[in-house]
């Protein structure tokens, strides 16, 4: 069921002119994400990064795939949440995909939120978006700094 479809037939007449200011790229991203799934999180080459907003019940978990250059080379994601937040998680691995990891650390959620049209009441998604990308970011670095000092240790 398309998104504007779902609030129209879900939605209050009251409920509804405020519900029907989704934006186009909202609703395209909702309808049609991109990279949705999982990876391995116990591959060395994959960050996990899962995050929530505690207020909104949404909750976004954001992988990465890392080749040796720090190329990101894929990223899938889940979310649980609202339209805004399944369109910010796919927008956001879109843009990720193909950047080095400290060109995907610098995306804001300001950036995300302009693509996306989102209104104030919607500008958590986007911040959950950001906080994703940094959280994958950070796993993967912590794998790859645990896998170089277990190399070290195992060459003394």
């Amino acid at each position: 069921m398309s998104l504007t479809r779902h609030i129209i037939k879900n939605l209050s007449p009251k409920a509804l002119s405020s519900a029907a200011a989704y934006h186009k790229n909202v609703i395209d991203h909702y309808e049609n994400p991109r990279n949705v799934g999982a990876f391995d999180k116990n591959d060395p080459n994959v960050g996990t990064g899962i995050v929530g907003a505690p207020a909104c019940g949404d909750v976004m978990k954001l992988q990465i795939k890392v080749d040796e250059n720090g190329k990101i080379i894929d990223a899938k994601f889940k979310t649980f949440g609202c339209g805004s937040a399944i369109a910010s998680s796919s927008l956001a691995t879109e843009w990720i995909k193909g950047k080095q990891m400290s060109e995907a650390g610098k995306i804001k959620n300001q950036q995300i939120a302009a693509e996306l049209s989102l209104p104030p009441v919607k500008l958590h998604c986007s911040m959950l978006a950001e906080d994703a990308i940094q959280a994958a970011l950070k796993d993967y670095q912590k794998k790859k700094d645990k896998a170089s000092a277990t190399a070290a240790a195992a060459g003394n």
